[in-house]
């Protein structure tokens, strides 16, 4: 008998977070790691009337890539996963390494290489979700890597995964679960709309920035599962000030840990990290719109309550606000481009608050009613 958390997991994702309907083109992109949920997800879009079509890389891929890859290979942009970007109506990826470290000693200038080539595969995602075109989630199946990463054992782990999701024994109706999420959501966005001026302030934040005409969109299950954040892309210039992340920024496998950014004008000006600095100070010259937040976001989801070294998981913690480096989501109006989006987080559950135009939003970890 199956794991009935996996069966609860594939309806989210197929019945709610992507809504699969007779004649709906679905890619599943996974490693063989996740076996179990991309059967569950794969009957599931059938039993729905879709057409799947499962994209299953090896656990060791990425790393067999790199060590014998050339230029061109690098430059090379996947043909059946860019035709599927561009053509399909439902993408659902699922992260399942079974080697989170797999890549922590590829040289930083071919990560960037392949970055490049492989962008045009999100950008199409990006736009076509914006679009409409193309419904979209990504998700993550618990394998061991993840539990050790996490430092917690593997059942505890998987205990973990499931119950963030919701998709766990207690939780009798999960769709209906992200449904009332995505209402009290839509009341957080409804008293951020139509404001100018943010501004952060704590131990480990001050900061200002503009959100005028910008979108903040509700983060519910429907692009990510766990979910639970409301997120937007800051005007470009507007950001000032300076914030010390509190959990390390993890990017293609590399921990930086202890970085502090200085913003003028809404470019980093200045930045410093306690561990791998210069993999930080490559990223950010990476291209024109490295240095430009993509995105500013609040997470929500009390159930994630630890940093697991995990930023599907990490952004979305109760209590915490983070901003990308690089490209924008079109949907928030955000215009910055960039080959990199890096998300990195701080906490706000102590002695911090944000305010909408002066007016007190957000005070230690908790929205101000």
């Amino acid at each position: 008998m199956g794991d009935i958390r996996v069966e609860k997991m594939a309806r989210i994702l197929v019945d709610y977070s992507t809504a699969v309907k007779p004649g709906d083109r679905v890619m599943i992109e996974a490693t063989t790691a996740a076996e179990p949920l991309v059967r569950a997800v794969y009957q599931r879009v059938l039993e729905r009337g879709g057409h799947p079509h499962i994209l299953l890389s090896l656990i060791d891929q990425e790393e067999v890539f790199f060590r014998a890859a050339n230029d061109e290979q690098l430059d090379f942009v996947p043909v059946f996963h860019k035709m599927a970007a561009e053509t399909f109506d439902v993408r659902i990826r699922i992260y399942s390494e079974a080697n989170t470290r797999q890549l922590s000693h590829v040289d930083p200038l071919r990560a960037q290489r392949r970055q490049k080539a492989v962008a045009q595969i999100q950008a199409a995602v990006f736009r076509r979700a914006a679009e409409g075109q193309l419904r979209w989630i990504s998700t993550q199946y618990p394998t061991l890597a993840y539990a050790m990463d996490a430092d917690m054992g593997w059942n505890e782990y998987q205990d973990f995964v499931f119950r963030a999701c919701h998709a766990d024994e207690d939780t009798p109706d999960p769709v209906a679960y992200w449904q009332g999420i995505e209402r009290a959501q839509a009341g957080i966005i409804a008293r951020l709309r139509g404001h100018d001026r943010v501004t952060v302030k704590g131990p480990n934040a001050d900061l200002s920035l503009s959100i005028q005409g910008r979108t903040f969109l509700n983060s519910c299950g429907i692009h990510n599962l766990p979910d639970g954040e409301v997120y937007t892309g800051p005007v470009e210039n507007s950001v000032n000030g300076w914030v010390r992340f509190t959990y390390p920024a993890i990017f293609g496998g590399r921990s930086v840990d202890g970085v502090e950014l200085v913003f003028e004008q809404g470019r980093v000006v200045k930045a410093s990290a306690e561990k791998n600095q210069e993999f930080l100070e490559q990223m950010l010259n990476s291209d024109a719109g490295a240095r430009y937040l993509g995105e500013f976001a609040i997470g929500t989801n009390f159930q994630i309550d630890r940093f697991t070294r995990n930023i599907l998981f990490d952004e979305k913690i109760g209590g915490t606000f983070h901003m990308a480096l690089g490209a924008s989501y079109p949907e928030t109006g955000g215009q910055n481009r960039s080959a990199i989006h890096w998300d990195m987080i701080c906490d706000l559950r102590q002695q911090s608050e944000i305010r909408l135009d002066g007016e007190l939003f957000y005070q230690n970890g908790q929205f101000v009613e």
